[in-house]
């Protein structure tokens, strides 16, 4: 099974001699400012946006084909951390960068700038064999924490639950661990069950459960294919259990919907700009949408 850091796409070209003049897609999809074509730049980061930074980079490479792209996963955590250090030109978090981190670039005088590029809902899923119709946030909470360990014990079949978490290092473990386990409480102190196995990647629960009937995991939208089941989730017993659906994300009725960010070192410029500006672009967020997340437009 591939890791999160063996996920890594290189679209390499040949350079060109006295590279052409190029213009850039402003969000709107227009052109922007003139800026040079050609380059290469490291993306680094998110494992929930591995595969939608892939397909940006071969979107853009066939659009600017004296460009290079390199994309890399590992985790929000690892992405951020190479901002900091200054080994990546963009970090893709599925996170919000923490304050502390902030400071760490400034020391090493880089300036962190923000740029939301798309929604995600975090699904939780089931093998498409489990019974299980729907979960709301605090038996969520009870089954990740270990105080729920049979499947019967939420409608389900006579099984002991297992259940898989992504890695520390993961921007959808914080957040997890925050929106549910914590209820929202960004200094909450309540951690996942000693017995959950901590999964590299998303696709790597993806896979997992789709094995093994017994597990529940949570991934990006993108990573839910008919091999597992995405399971409604409620606020409380007293409301509607929601699906995670564009619509829903984007109307804030799925309660575990987050935004998805890129993070460049201070105001893009070059190859980096142009590739901020094809990702915010009408192509760049169609693409977000094909790859199963939220764009900022909903087409």
């Amino acid at each position: 099974m591939l890791t999160a850091c063996s996920l890594m796409l290189m679209i390499a070209m040949a350079p060109g001699c006295g590279r052409p003049q190029g213009r850039g897609i402003a969000p709107d999809g227009k052109p922007g400012t003139a800026q040079k074509a050609g380059g290469s730049i490291q993306v680094k980061g998110s494992d929930t946006m591995v595969n939608l930074g892939k397909a940006w980079a071969q979107a853009f490479m066939t659009k600017y084909p004296d460009s290079q792209v390199a994309i890399t996963g590992g985790g929000s955590g690892t992405g951020i951390a190479a901002l900091i250090q200054g080994t990546t030109d963009i970090a893709q978090s599925s996170r919000t960068i923490k304050p502390e981190e902030i400071e760490a670039a400034k020391k090493n005088g880089i300036e962190s700038k923000e740029f939301l590029a798309g929604y995600d809902g975090i699904s939780v899923i089931v093998n498409p064999g489990n019974p299980v119709k729907s979960l709301t946030i605090e038996q969520l909470a009870d089954i990740f924490t270990g105080k729920i360990t049979n499947w019967k014990m939420v409608g389900g079949n006579d099984g002991k639950i297992v259940i898989l978490s992504r890695e520390v290092n993961s921007g959808t473990h914080v957040y997890f661990k925050e929106h549910v386990l914590n209820k929202g409480d960004s200094k909450g102190t309540v951690e996942f069950s000693a017995d959950a196995l901590m999964m590299p990647s998303s696709q790597a629960i993806a896979d997992e459960v789709a094995s093994n009937p017994n597990t529940i995991g949570y991934s990006g939208m993108g990573y839910v294919s008919e091999k597992q089941k995405a399971v409604p989730i409620a606020k409380d017993k007293n409301t509607e259990a929601i699906m995670p659906t564009m619509e829903n994300v984007l109307s804030a009725s799925y309660p575990i919907s987050r935004p998805l960010f890129l993070y460049t070192k201070g105001e893009p410029e070059g190859t980096v700009k142009q590739f901020m500006d094809f990702v915010l672009s009408a192509e760049g967020q169609e693409i977000v949408k094909n790859e199963g997340f939220v764009p900022l437009k909903h087409q």
